[in-house]
């Protein structure tokens, strides 16, 4: 029964919750925090998308040299360098198309790239 009259009463029942010590740059206004937390994930994503492309062209390309007389071997290879560059042109076409398409519906060109969260 004492826990109903806590919760009556509109008092935390959890008491008071302080952050974790690493989000003491985080603090502030939530639409601040969360558009934070998403540029980091898509901070993270894009190099994640860099590395792995780096690694994927070294490869393919050390299958190129290594291949010598069999056809298939380099077209393989071939085909990875070929997957691999439409991959960073595509990631990078989503980052023009992000601007263009926030330049003409919302005014702004980093609109979708630096999302502000309204909070009411």
């Amino acid at each position: 029964m004492k826990n109903f009259s806590v919760l009556a009463a509109g008092e935390n029942p959890f008491g008071k919750i302080n952050p974790p010590e690493g989000l003491a740059n985080y603090t502030g206004t939530p639409e601040a925090s969360i558009g934070k937390l998403l540029n980091i994930v898509l901070q993270t994503l894009i190099v994640g998308a860099g590395v792995y492309a780096l690694f994927n062209l070294v490869l393919a390309g050390y299958a190129f040299m290594s291949a010598g007389d069999d056809a298939k071997k380099v077209a393989g290879a071939w085909a990875k360098i070929w997957q691999t560059l439409m991959g960073l042109a595509f990631a990078a076409g989503a980052f023009v198309l992000a601007a263009i398409f926030g330049q003409l519906i919302f005014g702004k060109w980093d609109f979708i790239l630096n999302p502000k969260v309204p909070i009411p």
